[in-house]
């Protein structure tokens, strides 16, 4: 789907959707208990719908009604006769999760995904595996792990991804025997981890700091999912750029790091010209930084700690930069970062792709609304992977927008 913006300024109150983050935890605790639990404010998002046709597969059923989903834990349909097959589609938070919970609950699984999916790195899981006796092949795409997950130490780097953190903080409490996980070099993207914690605690599960008491029962639970830091970063950008909007829903003291954008907007609004935004906590915000940056006239902005964009739906560092730079923005590209020398105005005119990527999608949306002209983006249907209504959420501010399908 093509879609061609009419650069207006956006107005009105606004609530961003259903946390993607914190809804993939809840549902897999919720899948992994024993017993029926209810989550509400849950949107049908392609990530989320991505665990629960893997979660399907390992044995839990959902039923949904509106926003709200039930869900029956897979513990009363085990064991499996065969490796399960865990369509994944394009999320990695799916992927890295279930990886070690379907060798805790079925023996392994076999994994496919979609689109750069499938290239993403497994290094830090595969030497573990190579030191449990887990096997493993990845081949044309298709992951397939079979095994036992024994109890003991689990060294991981914490600079590659929390979302091995967060799988095995899943997976080993289902394991006889006490594990502990240890970190080899600095976590980033902490705040993640805490998230899974807090589902964790939520379905009774016991956790010391990294170590891990094994032969636990997770209890069902019943919750709601909270608005989403992440995608309000894309209209704090848009306030910033001087569209009038309210931003509402938020849960202030939020575990998720993405609250971050708040003071990393007020750095971008106030007085100073020359700053520098460590995002190595918080990288999904890189495009709606990147956004707000480049309208800031007379400001430049060094956005550092990003280098793991570079493994996400696109190569998010070179995308972010190709967008806005043919919009007519400064951007420089760097090798785990980028530098941005804000403007007045962007031109527009052009019709630029998405790349496959929902977050480069609505940072040119963003952008947009500091354009002197149209811009066309192709491939514009990638918002559905988190945020489904967004082009329409979109034209409810005040978007100008006419949707068309793309010709070869």
């Amino acid at each position: 789907m093509n879609v061609t913006i009419t650069p207006t300024k956006l107005h009105g109150p606004v609530t961003p959707p259903p946390s993607k983050s914190q809804a993939h935890r809840l549902i897999i605790a919720a899948a992994l208990a024993e017993g029926e639990s209810v989550l509400h404010n849950v949107a049908q998002s392609q990530d989320i719908l991505a665990t629960i046709r893997c979660m399907k597969a390992l044995g839990a059923t959902f039923t949904w009604e509106g926003s709200t989903l039930t869900v029956q834990g897979l513990t009363m349909n085990r064991p499996h006769s065969s490796l399960p097959h865990l369509d994944c589609g394009e999320s990695g938070s799916t992927l890295r999760f279930l990886i070690p919970i379907a060798l805790a609950v079925a023996g392994g699984g076999v994994f496919t995904g979609q689109g750069r999916l499938m290239e993403r790195p497994q290094k830090p899981y595969f030497d573990l595996f190579d030191a449990k006796g887990v096997s493993y092949t990845l081949e044309n795409g298709v992951l397939t792990v079979q095994g036992q997950l024994p109890a003991g130490d689990y060294p991981l780097p914490g600079n590659v991804s929390s979302q091995f953190v967060t799988g095995l903080l899943y997976a080993l409490p289902l394991v006889e025997g006490t594990s502990t996980i240890t970190l080899t070099s600095p976590l980033e993207s902490e705040d993640y981890v805490a998230m899974t914690r807090d589902a964790l605690t939520a379905a009774g599960i016991a956790l010391d700091g990294y170590t891990v008491p094994g032969g636990q029962h997770y209890t069902p639970i019943q919750g709601a999912v909270e608005a989403d830091w992440s995608q309000a970063g894309f209209f704090y950008a848009a306030l910033g750029l001087g569209n009038d909007l309210d931003i509402q829903g938020l849960n202030p003291r939020s575990k998720q790091g993405d609250q971050r954008m708040v003071g990393f907007y007020e750095a971008l609004t106030g007085p100073e010209t020359d700053l520098t935004l460590d995002v190595s906590q918080c990288p999904d915000l890189v495009p709606p930084l990147a956004a707000l940056a480049a309208g800031m006239e007379g400001k430049t902005c060094h956005i550092v700690g990003a280098a793991r964009l570079r493994i996400k739906e696109s190569d998010r560092l070179a995308t972010t930069s190709q967008v806005l730079c043919a919009l007519g923005a400064h951007v420089e590209e760097l090798a785990e970062g980028l530098t941005i020398v804000g403007k007045a105005q962007l031109n527009g005119g052009v019709t630029v792709p998405c790349h496959n990527d929902h977050r480069i999608a609505m940072m040119a949306a963003v952008a947009a609304t500091r354009c002197t002209s149209p811009i066309t983006l192709t491939g514009a249907q990638c918002v559905a992977k988190s945020f489904p209504d967004f082009w329409e959420v979109y034209q409810q501010l005040g978007g100008n927008i006419v949707k068309s399908e793309e010709t070869l």
